[in-house]
């Protein structure tokens, strides 16, 4: 009897519990269904456009070997629609419906056939097949042959299973274990477990078809999972029997309830201690729902936003599809967003270094131009000889051009070493606005505004950054207090210029920390008076966005806009000022704001 290991902690992958949960709502929605499209947004997932009595309905599948899963989303942006694998399966599967889903056993494996009509014979197959790191997605012919593929499998990748377009479809290589059975009593079930001396949740793993590390979580109590098969007590195996046999009536019958469990979920409920399910969570059917988690721990802030989600759902007819894919979308963007933040905080403090290593050499050149004075000194004393003879007079020119040459150097060097301390500067905010990201949407227009301000990554061809980078109108934080004043704030250089230069009006005030990188925050008091409750607000949350967020004080200096200029060849928000107030900002103070006071766009944007 194979054994399988249980999951670690982390995202939880869709088990066929969960699977099964998806397909009955699909079933009910889009039977019959026509294609209308195919795109991939990116490298490891599809999704399809399928119109019904009721409108297009969009489905995503994805065979990422750790998240692999397939549910309905919301209407998505057009994208990747020129990519080979959406053309194919939009030629492949162009005029026909979709009429059947199968999903055998308890395989992670879905069938879904396409034909012109619901009556006819399958013209095309779509397969997806999510099993880890060998998850799959395929169109077949009416013959089962492979037209269209996710990934090839050649020969040295699997002996068992090699397959490639043309190849006959043949389908996994069967599970192990039993088959879960209503009909199966509970003695044979618990002879079954006890076969081998495991502990009792790899003797679920390796015993029974379908049962996921997950559904092990949800079946069992958390320290019930090491305990040993024979240390069992006739209670504890009875309560695990009522557990079981409580799943499997759920599956039977499709009465699948999405509820959060942990930093995971579940789509059946559980059984109480006075033995009847719990209520917890949207119902398949969109009822209402109350109760307590019955078993692990309460929900994370993840799961509560999940959750969340699903009651705001329940009205609708997709609850778990919608709930599942929240799911996959917060963790994976969560994933996502520190990938990307590691990955440009590295090329960030790489152009610092590199900066910094610049900027010493023209401090050593400039060291070097100190010399000058001593050069015309030297000259001088050459010529101030009663008769100098011709090589002396040779010389003192060749001295004095040296003493030139090095003084006009010195202004060259000081314009670089300049150049260097705003470009450090500017990598400095960077990498405070990089560590207070807190959306994907943000953290990609900084990685766009640093590439293109910091000659960081690649070299584009002419006029291609600059052509990216216009699209679209910058969209800073904006807020407002309880007077009604707009407070803007921006989350990096162009919106940083965005809001102090180009969108401020005569009677604005600038707002930025004392000596220290961070947010420029722009109050709006050119449409009325601020009151000092105002002034406060943009004061604390400019310390909150800056590197001294972390201190109970920091001093904030506040500028009518009209007196910022822009420094020439800067990068985009380098301004100097004229004069100015200093004013003390509490950055905890910010939080609270930011909580309270309403938003009026997103903080994300180029």
């Amino acid at each position: 009897m194979a054994s399988r290991q249980p999951q670690q902690p982390g995202l939880q992958q869709l088990d066929v519990t969960s699977l099964k949960a998806v397909l009955a709502e699909w079933r009910s929605n889009l039977l019959p269904s026509r294609f209308e499209k195919a795109q991939q947004p990116d490298p490891q997932a599809i999704q399809l456009g399928l119109r019904s009595l009721t409108g297009i309905h969009w489905l995503e599948l994805s065979w990422q070997p750790d998240a692999a899963r397939l549910h309905r989303i919301d209407a998505p942006p057009r994208q990747g629609d020129g990519s080979t694998l959406a053309q194919q399966l939009q030629h492949g599967l162009r005029g026909l419906a979709l009429v059947a889903i199968e999903q055998p056993g308890w395989e992670r494996v879905v069938k879904l056939a396409f034909a012109r009509r619901p009556a006819e014979p399958p013209e095309r197959w779509l397969v997806a097949e999510l099993m880890g790191r060998h998850s799959n997605l395929l169109l077949l012919d009416g013959q089962r042959r492979v037209i269209a593929l996710a990934r090839q499998v050649r020969s040295q990748q699997s002996r068992l299973r090699p397959i490639g377009t043309g190849d006959d479809y043949i389908n996994p290589p069967p599970l192990a274990g039993e088959p879960p059975r209503l009909e199966e009593s509970a003695a044979s079930w618990r002879r079954r477990l006890s076969l081998l001396p495991l502990p009792l949740a790899q003797a679920l793993l390796g015993a029974y078809q379908g049962v996921s590390p997950a559904l092990v979580a949800q079946l069992l109590p958390a320290d019930w999972q090491q305990l040993p098969v024979g240390a069992l007590s006739d209670d504890q195996w009875q309560l695990l029997w009522r557990n079981w046999r409580h799943w499997l009536e759920a599956v039977a019958a499709e009465r699948f309830r999405w509820q959060p469990q942990g930093p995971g979920y579940r789509c059946w409920s559980a059984v109480l201690a006075s033995g009847g399910p719990s209520s917890d969570g949207p119902s398949s059917d969109g009822q209402a729902a109350q109760g307590v988690h019955p078993q692990g721990p309460g929900p994370g802030p993840e799961a509560e936003a999940v959750w969340s989600a699903a009651v705001a759902a329940r009205g609708t007819v997709w609850p778990l599809n919608q709930a599942i894919a929240h799911y996959y979308q917060l963790r994976l963007d969560s994933r996502r967003l520190e990938q990307q933040r590691q990955q440009l905080r590295h090329r960030l403090e790489q152009a610092a270094e590199r900066e910094g290593h610049q900027a010493s050499e023209q401090q050593g050149l400039l060291a070097a131009t100190r010399g000058s004075q001593d050069l015309q000194t030297q000259a001088d004393q050459l010529l101030s000889q009663r008769q100098p003879s011709r090589a002396c007079i040779d010389s003192a020119q060749a001295l004095y051009k040296r003493a030139r040459k090095l003084r006009r150097a010195v202004a060259a060097i000081e314009e670089r070493l300049e150049l260097h301390r705003q470009r450090q500067e500017a990598i400095e905010a960077s990498l405070i606005y990089l560590e207070q990201a807190d959306d994907l949407e943000q953290l990609q227009g900084l990685a766009q505004d640093s590439t293109a301000l910091l000659g960081l990554g690649r070299r584009q061809a002419p006029g291609a950054g600059s052509r990216r980078e216009q699209r679209g109108v910058p969209r800073p934080l904006e807020l407002q207090t309880p007077d009604g004043l707009v407070l803007q704030v921006g989350r990096n250089h162009r919106q940083n210029e965005w809001i102090s230069l180009r969108q401020a009006r005569r009677g604005d005030l600038w707002f930025h920390a004392q000596e220290l990188p961070g947010s420029h925050v722009v109050l709006k008091s050119s449409a009325q008076v601020a009151s000092d409750a105002d002034l406060q607000w943009a004061a604390d949350l400019a310390a909150h966005f800056s590197r001294g967020r972390g201190n109970s004080r920091v001093p904030v200096v506040m500028v009518p806009t009209d007196d910022l200029q822009r420094i020439p060849a800067a990068v985009p928000g380098t301004v100097s000022h004229r004069g100015g107030s200093v004013l003390w900002g509490r950055p905890q103070r910010a939080d609270a704001l930011l909580a309270s006071v309403p938003s009026l766009k997103p903080a994300s944007g180029p």
